[in-house]
């Protein structure tokens, strides 16, 4: 038997054996770090693909009115969703699921590009199935792997008002979107963010908190059921929030501004809630709900009614003899001035070359301050604006709100205009204009402007003698500090009993204001501004007191003419309203 040499040393026998033995004790390092010290790790590597975690939408908080109606309530949606990491060849599936179902690919493929936010995270295609859709994708179901659909809560609005400027809207967090808001953490793709009016100012408690379910999947992505080591989180719904408007009340003013531009306000001057509030035209309010069609917002977009806008938030308009309350206010600071004094309107008045003409062409003859408002008489005040400077009659303007926001709790508040002698400065030259301009600022034009909501204020400040709250929207909430004008209960008597008689007298300005009952006091003022943009804008501003209560309003025509001929009867219409409802409520 024949043998060969070993001719392995014992050295490099002894070498390979410790070679051996560090490779062994490798592996052993390296499975204690995987099985042991990062354990926690690779599990959750591996329940990544055993177990799919689905968030639930929470339901939004409604939004009520005043009584208990429901003005935005939740509806069952159905949305179309992907895992991207669970998908095979993406275009031709989302082409089988655009002809299983009936969906454009090219939108379902935009937004998995809209939305798409890791291969793991569902990712939403489409939204608002059908019934029908819904059950094709279960008959499809094992050839569509990677695609799921799941039921969210959509904005729904059950009620028989539009009120669209003050419930606002909600939109889709996007890519975009969620770059922008400061607690992005807290929001998904896919989900609603309040957007515009209620829905944006409150939406912290509106919005609710997500839910969470855990499916374990098998190796093909089927979900076989819930794991049962990880606790199922139900959403959490948001808080409603109580409005404070009167559901009839703001039925009955969307009614009178059918076909008509600008704004009507209605308040309780004391409290400072708002019971209905119209900016015409609006939009209805589920314009931002589902799919919008491209057509539909092309013609919201360029209407030139401008829909969009929320006018008593933010138009801003001069005011015209509205405001002429201010000027009076002014004029009684000064010791010097006397309420009786007469002064002559002969229907125009020159100051240097200048001729400032009245409204009533042929003059209104004799004038006192008390007459001058009743008549609403534009001479008398050019003849008393030698008792007061700029400074003081933008300071008085201020007073009573102007030149600033209200603090609303609508987002998007404009601050209107207050001219004082630094912006006239900046404006016009120290050496360009002259006093002639506060003859236009003492009657409520010039650079003067102002928002309906700021005018509501300014009224609810004289119907309660300064002791208004700020205006606002919802109940139960701590509200900013309202300016308080100081002025003497003798000059708010005169100011007052003034506003009653351009109701009350035969040649008030406002009598058409009056409902026809003789248990309601009105008390107003009719405006018409001139606007260098087109017709003038007619304006009334007043309250009325009856059965205890007193409800303060603001009508703003555009473009309309006359406010004693126009905006007060609509005041009248819509305190015959109020009167009839209570009437009917005590029977």
């Amino acid at each position: 038997m024949l043998k060969a040499d070993n001719l392995v040393s014992i050295r490099q026998y002894l070498v390979s054996i410790v070679i051996v033995w560090i490779l062994i004790a490798i592996l052993l390092a390296r499975f204690f770090y995987i099985q042991i010290l990062s354990h926690d790790r690779y599990r959750k590597k591996a329940n990544t693909n055993r177990i799919r975690k689905v968030t639930t939408t929470a339901p939004r908080g409604l939004i009520l009115d005043r009584n208990g109606h429901i003005l935005v309530d939740n509806l069952p949606t159905y949305v179309l969703t992907a895992i991207p990491g669970e998908l095979s060849e993406k275009g031709q599936k989302f082409g089988f699921i655009s002809k299983i179902i009936g969906l454009d690919s090219i939108r379902v493929s935009k937004n998995y590009s809209k939305y798409y936010r890791g291969r793991f995270i569902s990712t939403r295609l489409a939204k608002d199935l059908t019934f029908t859709q819904i059950s094709k994708l279960e008959e499809n179901k094992l050839d569509l792997e990677g695609i799921y659909y799941q039921q969210i809560p959509e904005r729904y609005f059950p009620s028989r008002v539009r009120a669209s400027h003050i419930l606002g809207y909600v939109k889709e967090v996007d890519k975009k979107i969620r770059k922008s808001i400061p607690n992005k953490s807290e929001y998904e793709l896919g989900d609603m963010i309040g957007w515009n009016g209620l829905e944006k100012k409150y939406e912290l408690y509106l919005k609710g908190k997500r839910g969470v379910k855990f499916y374990e999947v098998d190796n093909l992505g089927r979900e076989v059921g819930y794991v049962s080591d990880l606790p199922l989180i139900n959403p959490k719904p948001g808080q409603n929030i109580v409005t404070t408007i009167d559901i009839e009340i703001q039925e009955s003013i969307e009614a009178l501004m059918k076909n008509k531009r600008g704004v009507i306000l209605v308040g309780n001057p004391s409290s400072g809630e708002i019971l209905g509030a119209v900016s015409a035209p609006d939009y209805k309010p589920d314009l931002f709900t589902g799919l919008m069609l491209e057509e539909d917002w092309k013609n919201i977009l360029y209407d030139p009614g401008k829909p969009l806008i929320n006018r008593f938030n933010s138009g801003l308009y001069p005011p015209g003899s509205i405001v002429k309350m201010v000027t009076v206010a002014t004029l009684m600071k000064n010791p010097k001035f006397d309420p009786l004094t007469l002064q002559d309107c002969a229907g125009a008045y020159q100051f240097g070359d200048r001729l400032f003409g009245c409204w009533l062409g042929q003059g209104h003859g004799k004038m006192n301050l008390n007459s001058a408002l009743i008549n609403s008489c534009d001479v008398y005040f050019y003849k008393t604006v030698n008792l007061y400077d700029l400074g003081l009659l933008s300071d008085t303007f201020n007073e009573f709100g102007f030149g600033a926001t209200t603090k609303v709790d609508i987002i998007g508040e404009a601050k209107g205009l207050v001219p004082n002698k630094a912006y006239m400065n900046k404006k016009h030259g120290r050496y360009g204009w002259s006093k002639g301009a506060i003859l236009n600022f003492s009657i409520g034009q010039g650079e003067l402007l102002v928002t309906p909501i700021q005018v509501l204020n300014y009224i609810n400040l004289l119907a309660t003698r300064g002791e208004a709250n700020t205006p606002h929207f919802v109940l139960g909430t701590s509200l900013p500090e309202n300016t308080h004008p100081q002025i003497s209960s003798e000059n708010w008597d005169r100011i007052i009993n003034a506003m009653g008689e351009v109701i009350s007298h035969d040649n008030g300005t406002g009598k058409k204001a009056q409902p026809n009952s003789p248990m309601v006091k009105v008390y107003g003022k009719t405006g018409t501004a001139e606007n260098p943009h087109g017709n003038n804008h007619a304006w009334f501003v007043g309250w009325a007191e009856f059965s205890n209560q007193n409800y303060s309003i603001v009508v703003l025509l555009e473009n309309a003419g006359s406010g004693g001929a126009v905006a007060a009867p609509i005041a009248g219409k819509v305190f015959t309203n109020i009167l009839k409802k209570q009437d009917f409520a005590s029977k």
